[in-house]
């Protein structure tokens, strides 16, 4: 099923959970899902593996038994910054054979003082290669504090609609801490004409290393009311969960409230944190 449908009667919940480390257990991905498989998310997205070669295949193999084991629809992600043509094409094809529809385009990490190796440079471009070559359902980033590399929102929002135009189907944010942000994105986007379903990209905070790499990759802003509660548990790890969690589901709340068309939560491969807001805000989903 292509996640794009889902939208049409109910707020989407997804999840995001990624690979294992190679030196972690084989099993260890699929005890994660045997945990979140009976908080019944509308799709799991899985990231794509880092290192590329059998990393690349774990994630599809992934991506497939969520679908086909699990049976919950499953978004495989396709970073094209290292990437290339051929490349791209052989890993169509093989989602295409073990029925995978739908995919996360991005561009990918660019390395530091690494010249990336592939020949898509921008997202926009690595979209309309797929759509050109398949009939996948595209989701695509956005990022409602604009993208650390864009020098201003305006021209974050012309890229994005560049995806969009290309052949993206959905789109889903980056992470935030304050709901005001998306508010202003939403509306700039609808402005521009960008009308496809926007999910909100949440990650529950659990601990304070979480917070530093949050600032140090994606830029993102901490909201005073945020700050104040992990100052005051940063030594006590087990109030610092709670305290996250809690955070993280007033959000849910607040965006269920406001009509948003769905959240995907970032479980960072936890699925008590997972259960945890599940069962604090899927009621209000289907309201």
């Amino acid at each position: 099923m292509k996640t794009c449908e889902l939208f049409r009667d109910h707020t989407v919940l997804s999840f995001e959970i990624f690979p294992p480390k190679p030196t972690s257990p084989e099993d260890t991905i699929y005890r994660t899902l045997d945990g979140l498989r009976d908080l019944h998310p509308d799709f799991i997205s899985v990231t794509f593996g880092a290192g590329g070669g059998a990393n690349n295949q774990k994630s599809l193999e992934i991506a497939s038994a969520v679908k086909h084991q699990y049976g919950i629809e499953s978004v495989a992600h396709l970073p094209g910054i290292n990437l290339t043509r051929s490349e791209v094409l052989t890993m169509l094809e093989q989602m295409q054979q073990q029925g995978i529809e739908n995919i996360l385009a991005l561009r990918g990490d660019v390395l530091p003082d690494t010249q990336p190796r592939g020949e898509f440079r921008h997202a926009d471009e690595l979209i309309s290669f797929i759509r050109e070559h398949g009939d996948f359902n595209i989701l695509a980033a956005c990022y409602p504090e604009g993208h650390t590399e864009s020098p201003d929102t305006v021209t974050d929002l012309r890229n994005l609609k560049r995806k969009v135009d290309a052949g993206a189907n959905q789109l889903v944010t980056q992470l935030f801490l304050d709901n005001r942000y998306f508010y202003e994105f939403r509306e700039k986007a609808e402005l521009v004409g960008i009308h496809v379903p926007i999910e909100a990209g949440i990650m529950p905070v659990t601990n304070k290393k979480q917070i530093e790499r949050m600032v140090q990759l994606c830029g993102v802003h901490l909201p005073d009311k945020f700050m104040k509660v992990m100052n005051r548990y940063e030594h006590q790890p087990e109030a610092l969960q709670d305290a996250g969690i809690a955070y993280a589901i007033d959000q849910i709340v607040d965006l269920i409230t406001q009509g948003v068309d769905g959240i995907h939560l970032y479980t960072m491969n936890k699925p008590y944190v997972a259960r945890r807001i599940y069962e604090a805000v899927h009621r209000l989903l289907y309201a």
